[in-house]
């Protein structure tokens, strides 16, 4: 099991490899399709960003609501081959570092390894579980997009497989 503390730097991104368990401490971002494509617009724009990319993670999730006593509702992984053309853009900008679940596109791994960047999965169906490696959830942007909204997580141990390393090799391919 390697534990990894955000924000993550370069020699210890490279250094993971395929199949290997991490466990997450520090902040992570939230994000899926419509906040994707607003923050694509604006680096397109050259306007500024809800959070910076540089070393940081983003989890492709919408939570569901927080419970009294909560800081968040259930907050599984999406679908991530979505994030894909907007990960085209984000990749370069910085964001090096993407949690989901399910394979990516072919684009998308050549990317990934351009700019050494390294795609890890969540197990899906275990939201609430994985809500309970959450102690603080803060709205950063989209508020407007409900539980697309950007959120600035601080979490504990959040379990996370690497899928795609920065060398492209692939968890859902392997020969």
């Amino acid at each position: 099991m390697i534990r990894l503390h955000t924000p993550i730097d370069d020699q210890t991104r490279v250094s993971l490899k395929v199949g290997d368990e991490c466990l997450i401490s520090g902040t992570i971002y939230t994000g899926r399709d419509a906040a994707h494509k607003r923050i694509v617009q604006a680096i397109t724009e050259q306007k500024p960003l809800p959070f910076p990319l540089e070393n940081q993670v983003i989890y492709y999730t919408g939570p569901t609501p927080a419970k009294p006593g909560s800081p968040i509702g259930s907050c599984g992984p999406t679908s991530s081959y979505r994030m894909d053309p907007y990960s085209m853009v984000l990749m370069p900008a910085g964001l090096k570092i993407m949690i989901g679940k399910g394979e990516r596109s072919d684009s998308f791994k050549t990317e990934l390894i351009k700019n050494k960047a390294v795609y890890l999965v969540a197990i899906g169906g275990i939201g609430a579980l994985l809500s309970k490696t959450v102690k603080t959830a803060r709205l950063v942007a989209y508020p407007e997009l409900q539980s697309e909204a950007v959120y600035e997580l601080e979490v504990s141990d959040f379990p996370a497989i690497v899928a795609i390393d920065s060398h492209g090799n692939d968890l859902f391919n392997r020969q």
